[in-house]
């Protein structure tokens, strides 16, 4: 499974919004400039993030885009689900029953995989995205 430039982009861009949260709007050009990202796109990514309740728009020259919830309660998963859609490792995963079900040896496996990656991304929020960022910066120097 590979996630898609929605699902790349877009976390960056709300990690960008979690760094700076109660620190006021963060524009998209800021956000473009810093990942090299078209403003464009992050602005049609910012509007599925919106729709769901998890950025707010602030208008004006001052405006921009800000967090509209506290990054701990903000998870990974939440932010790729809402870009990418659901993530599977297989399609046989994404239908009910499989017509191969009791003789495929890799269904199991491919269950475990996606479980795996499921606990980890909705176990992951946004503020501790940020406490890696910090002591990756804080060893750095």
């Amino acid at each position: 499974m590979i996630l898609s430039t929605k699902g790349r982009y877009g976390l960056k861009a709300v990690f960008e919004l979690s760094l700076n949260y109660g620190l006021g709007p963060v524009s998209l050009k800021k956000i473009s400039d810093k990942y090299n990202m078209s403003e464009n796109y992050l602005e049609q990514l910012f509007s599925k993030l919106k729709k769901k309740g998890y950025i707010e728009t602030v208008r004006g020259a001052q405006g921009g885009y800000l967090l509209a919830k506290d990054p701990s309660e903000l998870t990974v998963g939440m932010i790729l689900r809402t870009l990418e859609g659901e993530m599977t490792t297989s399609d046989c995963l994404s239908k009910e029953i499989c017509s191969r079900e009791s003789v495929c040896a890799t269904r199991g496996i491919f269950e475990k995989i996606e479980k795996s990656i499921n606990d980890v991304i909705d176990n992951i929020t946004l503020a501790d995205m940020n406490k890696d960022h910090e002591k990756i910066n804080t060893e750095e120097k």
